[in-house]
C-alpha cells in the first residue's frame, strides 16, 4: 500500500510539472507572438493595461493591471480616482480626458520614483517599473489621448497600443488601419485577458465608490446616524439597496443601532420615499 501511495504521489507530481510547463510554454508563445505582431524589439515581458469606468456617468475611476511573463502580477495592480471634468456639452464625462489624465499620472509617478531608493518607504515597485507595452482599452480616440500623456515613455522604447472590443482591433501609432490578429491565437488571447482583467478591476472599484456614495446620500441627515452607524449598517446589510429593503426587525438587529433608533430610521426612510 505504501509503495502504491508513493507511486501515485510521484505520478501526480509529474502531471502537475507537465501542466506547469505547458502553461509556461503557452505564455512564452503568446509573448513571442505579440513581439512579432507588433514588431517589438523584445518580447513584452511587462504589460500594463488601463481602463476607464464611469457606469451611469458618475464616480469615474480607472484601473491599471500588470502582466509579467504573460501572467497577472496582482501586487502591482493600481486604481485611480479620476478628477477630469466632463467635455462641457452636458453629455457627461470625457473618457478621452480621463484616459489622458490617468496615463499622465502614471508617467509622473514613474518620474518621481526614479530617484527613490528601493529601500525607501516611499518606493512603489509598480510605478517604478518601466513597461515594455502599454495597452489602452478603447479605439483611436483613447490611443491619441494616451500618446499625448506618454511621450516620455515612448522616448524610452515603451510601445503604446489600444484594443477596441467590438471586433478586437489593435490600433498602433503611425498605422492608419488597425491590426486584426487571428482569432484563437495565443497573442490575441493574451491581449484579451489583459484587457478583460483591467475592465474587471475598474468595475469592481467603481461599484465600491458608487455604493459608498449611495449610502452617504441615503443616510445623510437622518437623525442619530453618524459615520460609525453608517459603517455598521453597510457592514451588516452589504449594500445601500439592502438597507432600503430591510424590515424594521432587521434594522433592530444591527449591532450598535439601538432599537428605538432603528424604528425611527425605518419610519424616516419610508416617510421620505428614498
Amino acid at each position: 500500500i505504501l509503495e502504491l501511495a508513493v507511486r501515485n504521489a510521484r505520478l501526480a507530481l509529474d502531471q502537475e510539472k507537465l501542466r506547469s510547463e505547458r502553461r509556461r510554454q503557452g505564455r512564452v508563445e503568446a509573448l513571442e507572438g505579440l513581439q512579432r505582431a507588433l514588431d517589438l524589439d523584445v518580447p513584452p515581458i511587462r504589460i500594463e493595461c488601463f481602463d476607464i469606468s464611469n457606469l451611469g456617468g458618475t464616480h469615474t475611476v480607472a484601473s491599471m493591471v500588470v502582466f509579467e511573463g504573460g501572467a497577472p502580477k496582482k501586487s502591482d495592480y493600481r486604481r485611480f480616482k479620476v478628477f477630469s471634468e466632463g467635455n462641457g456639452n452636458g453629455s457627461g464625462p470625457d473618457d478621452f480626458a480621463a484616459m489622458e489624465e490617468v496615463l499622465g499620472r502614471r508617467m509622473s509617478r514613474w518620474q518621481q520614483q526614479r530617484d527613490v531608493s528601493p529601500h525607501d518607504k516611499e518606493y512603489d515597485p509598480s510605478f517604478a517599473a518601466l513597461p515594455n507595452l502599454i495597452v489602452i482599452d478603447g479605439g483611436k480616440g483613447q490611443l491619441s489621448a494616451g500618446l499625448r500623456a506618454l511621450q516620455g515613455f515612448r522616448e524610452r522604447g515603451v510601445v503604446v497600443v489600444s484594443l477596441a472590443k467590438r471586433i478586437e482591433e489593435v490600433f498602433i501609432p503611425g498605422r492608419e488601419a488597425p491590426l486584426r490578429l487571428a482569432h484563437e491565437t495565443p497573442e490575441l488571447q493574451l491581449l484579451q485577458r489583459v484587457r478583460d482583467e483591467a475592465h474587471r478591476f475598474a468595475i469592481t472599484h467603481h461599484r465600491v465608490r458608487r455604493d459608498r456614495a449611495m449610502t452617504a446620500s441615503i443616510l445623510d441627515g437622518l437623525p442619530g446616524v453618524g459615520p460609525a452607524r453608517k459603517r455598521a449598517l453597510l457592514q451588516h446589510f452589504g449594500s445601500p439597496d439592502a438597507i432600503l429593503g430591510a424590515t424594521r426587525e432587521e434594522l433592530e438587529s444591527v449591532p450598535g443601532v439601538p432599537g428605538k433608533l432603528a424604528r425611527e430610521l425605518y419610519r424616516e426612510l419610508h416617510k421620505t420615499g428614498v
